[in-house]
């Protein structure tokens, strides 16, 4: 079995509406590059898991997986990511207001091997007001006490090297604290512009209360980790020292 370049991970819930139209779009957009598809079927009572199965029979690049109760995003992500098999892992939401076509500039950003993080930034929204105020309202808590330098971390469209992922501290809505989390590690993101669209059928799961004050106790958590964080530290193997101890020969030099 060959290893993908790039896992797509979608969680989705109730979005068989959106999802057929979002895998023929991922499907044109990664033509060219080595990928496979991991959805995560978030307890959905819409008939998405029997399109999922169906469609994965004639399409060996699915990977559908399916929870029986609801477990939410960040747990969806996290246990796609530990069955990935890609080098780097491109999230987008499943409601089909991420655009795929934005996947090869963000996975050719990513690779340039500086930054272990690569966001959207959706600079054009196409949502509602409450939900355009409660992520305003969020990113800007956010960004002020976490200081992540990404304007945009509510969005779903994100590419980061598999290897960093997993590394990161696991807990119930980390997704929403990814760019903060990799640079507690480190590490370094950046955001690109990307196109966002209305969503085509079905209802947001997302609202003020679960956005914004659901997400002040993670909030504090972060701050915390970061603060008590030690990375990086500088470490020398033995192999390093020994390169850079001189040899008598040059010590008398």
């Amino acid at each position: 079995m060959s290893v993908p370049l790039v896992s797509v991970i979608i969680p989705a819930r109730d979005e068989v509406g959106n999802l057929p139209a979002l895998l023929d779009e991922i499907a044109a957009a990664l033509a060219a590059v080595d990928h496979e598809v991991l959805v995560v079927d978030d307890a959905s009572r819409d008939g998405s898991w029997t399109m999922l199965q169906a469609r994965a029979a004639e399409d060996s690049r699915l990977r559908p997986l399916r929870h029986a109760e609801s477990a939410g995003q960040s747990t969806s992500v996290w246990q796609a990511a530990h069955r990935a098999r890609g080098e780097w892992l491109a999230t987008l939401d499943g409601d089909g207001q991420n655009d795929p076509a934005d996947l090869p500039r963000l996975i050719e950003r990513a690779r340039r091997g500086d930054v272990g993080l690569v966001a959207g930034h959706r600079t054009t929204r196409h949502d509602d007001w409450p939900k355009r105020l409660s992520s305003k309202v969020a990113n800007r808590v956010r960004g002020t006490l976490l200081k992540d330098a990404t304007p945009d971390t509510g969005c779903g469209l994100k590419v980061i090297h598999r290897r960093a992922f997993l590394a990161l501290p696991y807990f119930d809505h980390m997704h929403r604290f990814l760019p903060a989390l990799i640079l507690s590690q480190g590490g370094r993101c950046v955001s690109l512009p990307v196109n966002h669209r209305p969503r085509g059928a079905g209802r947001s799961h997302y609202g003020l209360n679960n956005r914004l004050w659901a997400g002040l106790l993670d909030l504090l958590g972060v701050m915390w980790l970061r603060h008590r964080s030690q990375l990086p530290a500088g470490l020398t193997t033995l192999e390093t020292a020994r390169r850079h101890t001189p040899t008598p020969q040059e010590e008398t030099s």
